[in-house]
């Protein structure tokens, strides 16, 4: 039996207004003035900048000046409200060069066929983060074929990422550990310890990865005093080279605007938003006569330029009213960060960073998770120790042996200090570190513990183990 019927749903549908100031809220200063330039070039309507006519009377009418019904005193057109002071201007910040961008500048400087550089540009983008390529040859080739239509075979790819191992930093392009290692100690003068390493990494990789010093030795015919001169030229060798240069957020943004700068003063926390040039948005003088003119008028073609007028000055009010919920919306979101984050915004201290999340804000300020989500998401703070992003002051916790809360980067930080301290001769396992950090005060399981290790790029004990 088939069974029919209507089935009512209640929908919330977002209004104009809604749907554009979510639109501005997540969007960083330098977007959002190109978004007002873009809205100045597409509506006539406004101005950014009055300018005065020969009688000194402003050329321009502010948008609030501008009733729903279209009437303007007189008095309204005459008035420059548009103040004396100078638009402040912001701090830009200048973050590194972005992993895949470095690459490929420096393969601009390489005397290549545009055949040679198609490839080459290829294989750069299949880099991992570490900066490895982790794909065999003729897989690249056959991506090569047929995702790039680039006739090529496993020789010309190698001859290419052999161009790319020459890059900055030494030793990216390398399709294993040993060969980053070995890229890394061939970069160095010859001297007799890079030598030697050369030769540990090249011939006795397995035992050195598994520290057995004695086989090396023998093997070698060397002596614990060059095999520990070698190994000190190894250890300080980078294992990811790739990571060493931070995409910084966005990799395609070479400066970093603050949104917000703190100001503190005897332990009170402030802060302030830069104008960022967002321009007051005026009614173009002419425009506004038009409006004018056509009340009462019984010409239609007098009448069909006004609803013109009218159409896109609703445009420009409901663009100014979403700039004003923006500013609004960033405002209570960081007053709330700071009051939560009270202590940490002090000195910067991170065993001070409270364990924060989005519904924690959410909670505070009455706005949505994925408001507050859009907020933090690309917005920085200007500190006096130094320039966050904002997703920076959210981590999860866990609570301490005394039932406090306490953040993730503080156990990463005691998880580090343990590490730092520990005897390299017999460095802790990470069964010993649960121990180590229990005597501290912390309950880590040890699944955990290799969890932060890894985010702090901490290797097994084993790898840490010195002569």
């Amino acid at each position: 039996m088939i069974k029919t019927g209507l089935e009512l749903k209640q929908q919330q549908k977002l209004s104009p207004l809604q749907i554009q100031t979510i639109k501005l809220i997540q969007m960083p200063i330098q977007e959002l003035e190109q978004k007002v330039r873009e809205e100045l070039e597409s509506n006539p309507v406004l101005d950014d900048e009055p300018a005065q006519d020969s009688e000194s009377e402003t050329k321009d009418v502010s948008i609030d000046a501008i009733k729903e019904d279209g009437d303007i005193p007189a008095y309204k057109l005459k008035v420059n409200n548009w103040g004396k002071d100078p638009r402040p201007e912001y701090n830009t910040f200048s973050v590194k060069e972005g992993f895949t961008q470095s690459l490929q500048r420096q393969l601009g400087f390489r005397d290549l066929t545009p055949h040679q550089r198609e490839i080459a540009s290829f294989i750069i983008g299949s880099l991992d983060d570490d900066g490895y390529l982790r794909r065999d040859l003729e897989t690249l080739v056959d991506d090569l074929a047929f995702r790039a239509n680039i006739e090529t075979d496993t020789a010309e790819v190698e001859e290419m990422l052999k161009v790319i191992q020459d890059f900055e930093p030494v030793g990216v392009g390398a399709r294993d550990l040993r060969e980053c290692l070995l890229l890394q100690l061939r970069s160095l003068k010859p001297t007799p310890e890079v030598q030697t390493a050369i030769r540990i990494v090249d011939e006795c990789f397995q035992d050195f990865s598994n520290k057995h010093f004695q086989k090396i030795c023998s093997k070698l015919g060397i002596t614990e005093e060059q095999l520990k001169a070698a190994f000190g030229k190894i250890v300080k060798l980078n294992p990811a080279p790739g990571g060493q240069v931070d995409d910084s957020y966005n990799d395609q943004s070479q400066q970093i605007v603050p949104d917000f700068i703190l100001d503190e003063h005897d332990g009170v926390l402030d802060f302030t938003m830069p104008r960022f040039n967002v321009p007051e948005i005026r009614v173009n003088k002419k425009y506004a006569d038009l409006l004018l003119d056509a009340k009462g008028s019984t010409e239609q073609a007098q009448k069909e330029a006004a609803a013109f007028v009218k159409q896109k000055l609703d445009s420009a009010k409901w663009f100014v009213e979403a700039l004003k919920q923006r500013q609004n919306t960033l405002s209570k979101t960081m007053r709330a960060i700071l009051d939560y984050q009270h202590d940490y915004f002090l000195d910067g201290d991170e065993s001070n960073l409270r364990p924060m999340v989005l519904k924690d804000i959410a909670e505070i300020t009455g706005f949505d998770i994925s408001t507050i989500s859009r907020v933090v998401n690309s917005k920085f703070i200007e500190t006096h120790f130094g320039i966050f992003p904002l997703k920076y002051f959210f981590s999860e916790g866990m609570e301490n042996s005394e039932g406090e809360e306490v953040s993730t980067r503080e156990l990463k930080k005691v998880l580090q200090e343990c590490i730092d301290e520990e005897d390299k001769k017999k460095p802790l396992t990470d069964e010993q570190l649960v121990v180590e950090m229990k005597k501290r005060g912390y309950n880590v399981a040890r699944r955990t513990i290799a969890k932060y290790r890894g985010q702090l790029g901490i290797p097994l004990a084993r790898w840490r183990k010195e002569i």
